[in-house]
């Protein structure tokens, strides 16, 4: 199947969707069994969609698991009740005390926080890498490394890496690579086909698409699939069915969406790039964005989600700013419907090993309104930041 036939019929088996079109929402916490037989079944078949605990799993959760794993070519999917927690379920299954892990510079915010607070504390040491680093990441594996992590793009710089050359190298050492793919997200790209081994998503951005729910994925190659089924469960993670279904209902949508999206962004994006006070922007599809000819080899497009760089800022300047917008609404996360707008003066407290020499960057996320709309919102906005400056 091409790709639109794959995201629309995915995950509709008739054991999910009982004679209707979308999967019925099944909770539960108790499945019950009429014989010792069937439960014995059950407890054997348990990894197979065979209901067991509403911990493991109901009808409405296979259904999303069997088509995320679809859609990103995978040997399956487990869920979680946010990114951050697909996250850092994906490393806690494959870490362990007395392990080295190679984390790209650039990575979101909570994943930083959470090698320097919570695996720095388990005994897992990490170490910061540039995300254009390619294939000389080989001079930072030690005997102890067992997982490479990525982000590409990065979540506000957008650096895109060089993905294949990374997968080499750790191939070559028999390390596990991990990709935050939340950008990609597994329509655009997907890590799998390139040779990573666990390709991770914030579910909560664009598979679900409308900022009413909290989830995470992370889809695994037929190698380690088993262990991260298993210990996702051993550590309790699970989502609600009324969630998984609201994920599922978006994942339909998701391609009509990202491509205006894409079409929108594009569009601002470019008229950012001729404003007096910016001095560059960071859209993939851009060749001032860091690796993007690695983007144009390995997507398939963008979505709604840049940065741009000012030539000059401060404190009061950027905050003026942000008080001046009317469309581009003050929040975390992105991948809803509604355009989004964050700020940051310097880059330098995120940043482990490359820094950041540039002016303030500002990320902005692209929504469904009319573009005209918004480009004459960030025009008055930027006249209030340079009035203040």
């Amino acid at each position: 199947m091409k790709n639109n036939t794959k995201i629309v019929s995915a995950g509709r088996k008739k054991q999910y969707t009982q004679g209707v079109v979308n999967p019925v929402v099944q909770r539960a916490s108790t499945v019950v069994f009429d014989t010792v037989e069937e439960m014995q079944t059950a407890i054997k078949e348990r990894a197979d969609r065979t209901l067991f605990y509403g911990r493991r799993g109901t009808n409405t959760h296979y259904a999303l698991q069997d088509a995320i794993t679809e859609l990103e070519n995978g040997a399956g999917c487990a869920l979680y009740p946010s990114g951050a927690a697909a996250i850092s379920q994906s490393l806690l299954s494959f870490l362990k005390s007395g392990d080295h892990l190679l984390m790209v510079d650039n990575a979101y915010e909570p994943t930083r926080d959470l090698c320097d607070k919570i695996l720095a504390g388990l005994g897992i040491t990490t170490t910061y890498y540039d995300p254009t680093i390619g294939a000389g990441i080989e001079a930072l594996i030690q005997e102890n490394t067992k997982v490479i992590f990525l982000e590409s793009p990065g979540s506000i710089t957008m650096e895109i890496q060089d993905v294949p050359a990374l997968v080499e190298v750790a191939k070559k050492h028999n390390i596990i690579t991990m990709l935050d793919n939340t950008y990609g997200n597994g329509w655009h790209f997907r890590p799998l086909d390139f040779g990573v081994d666990i390709s991770i998503q914030a579910a909560t951005k664009y598979i679900v698409g409308h900022s009413d729910v909290m989830m995470g994925v992370a889809v695994a190659n037929e190698t380690h699939w088993p262990t991260l089924r298993e210990h996702s469960y051993l550590l309790g993670q699970c989502t609600s069915a009324d969630d998984a279904y609201l994920a599922l209902r978006g994942l339909r949508t998701m391609p009509v969406r990202l491509a205006q999206h894409e079409k929108a962004a594009i569009q601002v994006a470019q008229w950012l790039s001729e404003h007096e006070l910016v001095d560059h922007v960071r859209h993939p599809a851009f060749e001032t964005c860091p690796g993007h000819e690695f983007f144009n080899r390995d997507f398939d497009g963008s979505n709604g989600l840049f940065s741009f760089v000012m030539k000059e800022g401060n404190l009061k300047s950027i905050n003026a700013f942000l008080d001046a917008l009317h469309h581009f609404k003050m929040g975390f996360s992105w991948g809803g419907y509604e355009s989004l707008v964050t700020a940051n003066k310097t880059m330098a407290k995120l940043r482990s090993t490359t820094g950041w020499e540039h002016g303030p960057i500002i990320r902005l996320h692209i929504g469904l309104e009319d573009v005209e709309d918004l480009i004459a919102d960030l025009e008055q906005a930027l006249q209030v930041y340079k009035d203040n400056l």
